[in-house]
């Protein structure tokens, strides 16, 4: 396959995914999308009424916005880091060898 066509063929099948995705999510009817961290608690909780956490969280948020903000900004370090590995890793191999 050349490679502008395989190109081609997998930005549709990643724009086919989200779209998959979205009608999937969309067909629930709740709308409500939660966390599995959420999940988790309620089936934890829900199973043993009596349980108390071993610890309390050092940091709490005040608010959706702010944890919202503190995600992304880990997202975004994430994927600098990885974009930093990536672009080292493409420019030794360019170059020929790996180079410390």
């Amino acid at each position: 396959m050349r490679r502008p066509l395989s190109r081609i063929l997998l930005g549709l099948l990643a724009v086919m995914l989200v779209v998959v995705a979205y009608a999937v999510g969309s067909a629930r009817g709740d709308g409500e999308f939660g966390g599995t961290d959420a999940a988790a608690t309620e089936l934890v909780e829900g199973a043993n009424p009596d349980y108390e956490p071993w610890f309390q969280p050092l940091f709490s948020p005040g608010g959706g916005e702010v944890e919202s903000g503190l995600f992304a900004l880990q997202a975004a370090i994430g994927g600098g880091v990885l974009g930093f590995v990536l672009g080292t890793l493409r420019e030794r191999r360019r170059r020929g060898g790996d180079e410390a």
